[in-house]
């Protein structure tokens, strides 16, 4: 379950534009979610093998050129597709805790 929110963070912060490895991480960091190099890199392969990223080199003006990440038309299709089961799951999550819920999804929430 970790890997796929963390997936959709991913997502999500990439989202926004172009960003690099290390500013993810700190984004990341400031959610309160640690993620180290040795996570965040094979995941952003895996991410970018399977079409959902590419990158881009930038010269830096301090050292080599760095890789820059951003989502391609199939990554955005897949961040709406987690951001409706994110919704779906805060939603199941709260009723069964008995807590309003800001708004009831469309469908229920079923086991694949």
């Amino acid at each position: 379950m970790r890997k796929g929110i963390l997936e959709y963070c991913i997502l999500s912060i990439i989202s926004h534009g172009e960003i690099y490895a290390s500013d993810i991480i700190e984004e990341l960091r400031k959610a309160k979610l640690l993620v180290v190099e040795g996570t965040l890199y094979p995941l952003l392969t895996r991410l970018k093998n399977n079409g959902l990223l590419s990158y881009t080199w930038i010269e830096s003006t301090g050292g080599p050129p760095r890789k820059y990440y951003q989502l391609t038309p199939d990554g955005s299709t897949v961040l709406s597709e987690l951001q409706k089961t994110w919704s779906d799951l805060v939603y199941a999550v709260n009723a069964v805790q008995n807590q309003p819920a800001p708004d009831q999804p469309d469908e229920q929430i079923t086991e694949n």
